[in-house]
């Protein structure tokens, strides 16, 4: 009888990580949905709204940093059920406020803090540990969950709000993300690494030692944080991620608010969000591949920075649902390269067993800056000039220059062993 070959475990974290970004990621970029809807209600000025969000990212980021180093020593499941408990306390808290300050503390700190749990740092570093010669396409699949969580969990949460007040729509995604992400985190997420199980990454050799890129002649079991700090490579990529953030959080804020002042039904506007998700699914598969197979992931990034570059020209001229739903697939397209290829350059320049921390504190820079300016700046700029052109117009600019400033990203170099060593 023929023995039915064994599926290697890394492909159930891939399933699991999959699975909680699609609650998580889903729950996060509905907030677009509930904009509107508050400004109606409450008339606070749209700025006051949206610092709600660049709290929650700020939040976000610097919980990141704790979770990325416990990521490099803990099973995943515990880190991320901790998030998916405290989003869950965040949203419900959320349903109740009526007051900037409990919309802030709510949204912004409790699920900003829950969503640094149960997050990309989490998922990433949890799948990058498992994998080496099909790394891209492990967390390409992975990360599809943020896309595909954006499709079905925004418009949805739009059509509650619609008919049912956004207050039961936070309530709804509360329910969601407790009741999946903590069944999800239990059953699959509960292994720390390969090596800890007596298993290999998947591609790599009986024989074969995970050196650390930024160590030569040798294989470096730990390393501290400071080589990456000193090194000139992770703060072009701290830059470029800051900047690629900053536009992607102004768009998902506020392009339902541009889009019903131009006129387009609330759940077509919606939609585009859901829209962008499956196409930024696309693209992460895409991405993620495409990584596998050139010299240099760089390449994959600078496609991807331009790529939503072309898609933010639709956004500034959509008056109509097509243009609106054109930019959403480009745009979103584009947008799907960062989540697998940003800890993809970080684990190919810096090494898996630092993945974790490293990648935790790239999020940190990107999402913490990045995140907290952009949908604050994009609501100064409407409250000041009564639309979002401005906001648009910045985007496209920075887009396409740190589409070249990815190119000069320096390949995966070599320190002395002992260096390395000293550092610890």
């Amino acid at each position: 009888m023929r023995k039915v070959k064994k599926i290697y475990w890394g492909w159930h974290v891939v399933a699991g990580a999959f699975s909680v970004l699609f609650i998580t990621y889903g729950a996060r970029y509905s907030f677009g949905v509930f904009v509107k809807p508050m400004f109606a209600e409450y008339e606070w000025p749209m700025a006051i709204i949206s610092m709600a969000a660049s709290i929650n990212l700020l939040a976000y980021a610097i919980t990141g940093i704790l979770a990325g180093w416990l990521l490099d020593k803990l099973a995943p499941r515990w880190i991320m059920t901790i998030g998916i408990v405290v989003t869950t306390i965040g949203l419900v808290a959320a349903s109740f406020v009526k007051t900037p300050l409990g919309l802030y503390f709510s949204y912004g700190v409790l699920c900003g803090i829950g969503f640094a749990g149960s997050g990309a740092v989490a998922s990433n570093a949890a799948v990058g540990k498992w994998f080496r010669k099909k790394r891209g396409l492990a967390m390409g699949i992975a990360t599809m969950g943020i896309g595909l969580g954006t499709l079905v969990i925004a418009p949805l949460a739009g059509y509650i709000v619609q008919n049912f007040g956004w207050r039961i729509g936070f309530l709804f995604i509360a329910l969601i993300t407790f009741v999946f992400g903590i069944s999800i985190s239990q059953i699959l997420m509960g292994k720390t690494g390969p090596r800890e199980h007596g298993l290999l990454p998947d591609g790599a050799g009986p024989d074969t030692c995970v050196q650390n890129p930024i160590a030569a002649g040798g294989c470096v079991e730990t390393v501290s944080l400071k080589p990456v700090l000193i090194d000139s490579r992770f703060w072009l990529l701290a830059v470029c991620n800051i900047a690629a953030v900053m536009t992607v959080m102004m768009v998902f804020v506020h392009q339902i608010a541009y889009a019903v002042n131009n006129g387009i039904d609330k759940v077509e506007a919606a939609a585009a969000l859901g829209i962008t998700g499956l196409s930024g699914s696309l693209g992460r598969f895409f991405f993620g591949w495409l990584s596998d197979r050139i010299p240099d992931a760089k390449y994959s990034a600078a496609l991807g920075f331009f790529l939503m570059a072309a898609g933010m020209f639709f956004l500034y001229r959509a008056k109509t649902v097509l243009m609106l739903y054109l930019f959403a697939l480009i745009f979103g397209f584009g947008y799907g390269s960062l989540a697998p290829v940003m800890p993809y350059l970080i684990s190919d320049r810096f090494g898996q067993h630092i993945l974790g921390a490293a990648y935790g504190l790239l999020i940190f820079f990107g999402t913490g800056i990045g995140g907290s300016i952009g949908p604050l700046l994009g609501g100064i700029i409407f409250d000041r000039t009564g639309s979002y052109v401005i906001g648009w117009i910045v985007n496209i600019i920075i887009l396409l220059l740190v589409s070249f400033l990815i190119l000069l990203l320096k390949p995966a170099g070599t320190i002395p062993v002992d260096a390395a060593r000293q550092s610890r």
